[in-house]
């Protein structure tokens, strides 16, 4: 890891935290799965951090992050948003989605090993841009 630990700007683990507390008792068995898991990242290995100390090159709410697989096979580029804003044809997804929880807090260069429906999968992020600030 980059930065030693996911790192989280304080206003966002503020709106983070609201939504996982809000889904978790409707949200369905995988989705919920995921949704302990970010928890418990958050808990144990978060930095939350201000505006002014958070990194450009944080995966955050509203950033458009690129990701691939391990093995090189496929990459995709989407805008990790909250869940009302979440749509997956304009490639929007929500970060109570599994690929949203796996992304969080990670930085460019990042290697992420994370248990997707599918599997366990190790993901690299090869980029990631900051569109528009949540908190501002």
């Amino acid at each position: 890891m980059k930065y030693g630990q996911l790192i989280i700007e304080e206003k966002e683990f503020l709106i983070i935290e609201k939504l996982l507390n809000l889904n978790n008792a409707t949200a369905s068995k995988t989705v919920k799965n995921h949704i302990l898991k970010l928890q418990e990242e958050l808990r144990n290995a978060t930095k939350v951090v201000t505006e002014n100390e958070m990194p450009n090159d944080v995966v955050r709410l509203n950033s458009v992050v690129t990701v691939s697989s391990q093995d090189g096979l496929w990459e995709k580029t989407f805008k990790l948003v909250v869940p009302a804003n979440s749509n997956t044809l304009d490639n929007k997804i929500s970060l109570l989605l599994p690929m949203g929880t796996a992304v969080l807090g990670y930085a460019k260069g990042d290697v992420i090993l994370w248990d997707f429906p599918g599997g366990l999968q190790k993901l690299n992020v090869l980029n990631v841009e900051q569109e528009l600030k949540v908190t501002k």
